[in-house]
């Protein structure tokens, strides 16, 4: 996992931390947060209220089969998902073909879910590491990296996200 990191922190990320599976903290009350305190609610094309999207209990079940990977953290919205998928990519190529990477999706100035339409960027958007079940909080203080509530709109955000890797 070392090599992935090193890559991330190469690509962008403020952190990057190799994690086992024991250490991501799940926890289902996350959809209350997303149901009742995000305004993508019901439009996202990555967000839990969209069709067939899994429900938290059930992305559990599907990440345990992973063993490890690494926690990507960046300032930059963007600058996390891009650099979760490069190392999503690189461990693919290395043999890892479950590889697979979680951010909030910033691949489009505004999700065209909002719209109606479908998703433009389909192999890219991938659901955020807390829209799966994930309390990112317990799981992000383990490795002493920063979070805090935001307290008001202009405070700096961490942006995290993840790639399981097996």
């Amino acid at each position: 996992m070392e090599k992935y990191c090193k890559a991330a922190l190469e690509l962008g990320a403020d952190h990057a931390v190799p994690f086992t599976i024991d250490q991501i903290v799940f926890d289902s009350r996350t959809i209350l947060k997303c149901m009742f305190g995000c305004s993508d609610w019901g439009y996202g094309h990555t967000c839990p209220s969209r069709n067939g999207s899994l429900m938290p209990w059930e992305y559990e079940k599907v990440l345990r089969r992973y063993t490890r990977g690494i926690i990507i953290h960046s300032t930059d919205k963007k600058v996390s998902q891009d650099v979760s998928f490069e190392v999503e990519r690189r461990a693919f190529m290395d043999g890892y073909y479950f590889a697979f990477s979680m951010s909030d999706c910033a691949c489009c100035e505004k999700c065209t879910g909002f719209s109606g339409a479908r998703c433009a960027n389909p192999k890219k958007a991938r659901p955020a590491f807390h829209s799966v079940g994930i309390d990112v909080f317990k799981t992000v203080r383990q490795f002493g990296l920063p979070l805090e509530t935001l307290r008001d709109r202009n405070d700096p955000q961490n942006w995290y996200s993840a790639v399981f890797i097996d």
